[in-house]
């Protein structure tokens, strides 16, 4: 899920060779098909035991919450732990889960009172408290971990004021700090088995107070057993046996040859098409979720012509999103008009009414009143992560469209790089543009704005020297848009608060930082046999429900 550490503040992305999609390009590299003998993976055949297998590529670094920051990690947090709060299932509702009622909020909006749930143990037997969260949540803003900013920056205090209540003191208002409260990693631990200390982290082992009990860690597989004295719903299956696959190739042949339960994360567009296409025939399940991941192209403001808002303009214009998701992910993505995904209510799809798709008269427009024309073409280059097939294809079916709009009007250029050294480079304003894609780090708006909109060093004629829009490489600066940012984080009314949410994306679509491009979908696949497998609209997965 990490983007690269420039600071305690973070960017995430999917341009590493982790994400969502490995895109197979046409008549060049082959997917689906069986793999060599030198690569083939074996998976153990499925057995009515109870058990559950699931395959993933998704290799996991660490499972200790204080630095757990990837998908997989999440998910297995999620499942091993609990949080203060949760969502509802099949909902994105927040429900008290370790907390018994939703917090008491101060009316300067910066103190939580958090009554906590008795009769809760740790899987070692010892028992949950509020200390005990309190000193997690400590753990985690001190142990300086991967996910550390998500707290450090905005937690004062902590304390357990009671043996069942806890007291949190925010530096600032922060109207998305319950839903903060239900981020995987903000599970407990308990302070025997845990320390505080700068990078005291425990990689390999896990011990909460969550619906699985951590039975094995291993480079290719984790094994889950059902934790018999768990306070709350018991698991529907006796263990989840996860098989970790080094290539989705082999992801897929495990799958369709029955040595998998379910198959999730991250399959081939090609192979994803294949098994819709024998779902039926072969009783697979196809399970469908709504995507988080953004991706979207960054504009560094900071060059030229793209420091002109009419180039920018012109840009958000010609880019053709269904042609996207038709040439690039086989019709596996949904259109993306806004950095906050449609998944969100607070989404305006502000591209779509400010620009549309491929929308070449309004482009034309565009570039002639900044200047240009067939005998003096925009140049663009356009960046992408060389290890990113996806983005590959995806920046290859871009050059081709904007050139076939504007034949001679401008001209597009690809250049790649490799993952470290664009991140290292991003924000010193070595491009002037670049394909990137934002993970969430909670079921929140303001995951999708403050990363992207606010500068904390610049002014408008400096654009930013200091903060998250020059880390993302964009300098994007805006008294406007931080005044919004800040409005929208510390309103105690919902109502004001979606009001500042809605300036901001139109404000995003006048002064075009950014373009957002597309959202994946999120797919699995489980044999017959497996019930209640689904894809939470959170985009969580309850390992817990399923059964077979």
């Amino acid at each position: 899920m990490t983007w690269f550490g420039l600071s305690r503040k973070r960017w995430r992305s999917l341009v590493t060779t982790i994400g969502l999609f490995s895109i197979c390009l046409f008549l060049v590299v082959s997917c689906g098909g069986s793999p060599s003998k030198e690569t083939s993976e074996t998976a153990s055949p499925t057995a009515d035991n109870g058990r559950v297998s699931v395959g993933t590529t998704l290799t996991v670094r660490t499972l200790d919450p204080a630095d757990a920051y990837e998908l997989i990690s999440g998910l297995l947090l999620y499942n091993m732990g609990d949080r203060l709060y949760t969502y509802e299932p099949g909902t994105t509702n927040l429900v008290p889960q370790l907390a018994t009622e939703l917090p008491t909020i101060s009316d300067d909006g910066l103190t939580y009172i958090i009554p906590t749930r008795e009769g809760v143990t740790f899987h070692d037997g010892t028992p949950f408290n509020a200390e005990a969260m309190a000193f997690s949540i400590k753990r985690l803003m001190e142990n300086d971990g991967r996910p550390a900013f998500l707290l450090a920056d905005r937690i004062a205090s902590v304390e357990a004021t009671g043996e069942n209540e806890l007291t949190i003191t925010l530096t600032a208002p922060f109207a998305a700090f319950t839903s903060l409260l239900a981020f995987s990693g903000l599970t407990p631990v308990p302070p025997e088995s845990y320390e505080i200390g700068d990078a005291a982290f425990k990689p390999d082992s896990f011990v909460g107070t969550g619906p699985y009990k951590l039975a094995e860690f291993a480079t290719d597989r984790v094994r889950l057993d059902a934790n018999e004295d768990y306070w709350g719903e018991a698991p529907a299956n006796d263990g989840i046996d996860i098989q970790i696959f080094t290539t989705p190739a082999n992801l897929y042949n495990a799958f369709t040859t029955g040595a998998l339960d379910i198959a999730y994360q991250t399959l081939d567009p090609e192979q994803i098409s294949s098994l819709q296409k024998d779902s039926d025939a072969k009783g697979w399940q196809v399970i469908e979720g709504d995507g988080s991941v953004i991706n979207y192209l960054t504009l560094n403001q900071k060059t030229e012509p793209l420091n002109d808002v009419n180039v920018r303009k012109a840009i958000a214009a010609l880019i053709d999103r269904p042609l996207l998701n038709e040439r690039v992910f086989q019709g596996q993505a949904d259109p993306l008009y806004s950095l906050i995904p449609s998944t969100i209510k607070q989404s305006k799809p502000v591209f779509k009414d400010a620009y549309g798709d491929a929308n070449t008269e309004e482009a034309k427009k565009y570039l002639e009143e900044a200047g240009f024309s067939e005998s003096n073409p925009l140049v663009l280059d356009l960046w992408y992560i060389s290890t990113s097939t996806t983005n590959n294809v995806a920046a290859t079916v871009m050059k081709a469209s904007m050139g076939q709009q504007l034949p001679g009007m401008i001209q597009v250029n690809l250049n790649s790089v490799e993952s470290s050294t664009a991140f290292e480079n991003l924000g010193n304003g070595l491009y002037p543009t670049f394909i990137l894609n934002w993970y969430p780090d909670f079921y929140d708006p303001d995951t999708y704005i403050e990363p992207f909109m606010d500068c904390d060093k610049g002014s408008e004629a400096t654009l930013c020297e200091e903060g998250q829009s020059q880390a993302g490489g964009s300098f994007y600066y805006s008294d406007r848009a931080i005044e919004l940012v800040d409005a929208q984080r510390q309103a105690i009314d919902p109502a004001k608060r979606d009001e500042a949410i809605s300036e901001i994306q139109d404000v995003l679509a006048e002064d075009v930082p950014y373009i957002p491009l597309w959202v994946a979908k999120d797919y699995a696949f489980a044999q017959s046999g497996v019930d209640n497998f689904t894809i939470q609209p959170t985009q969580q997965v309850l390992l817990w429900q399923i059964s077979k």
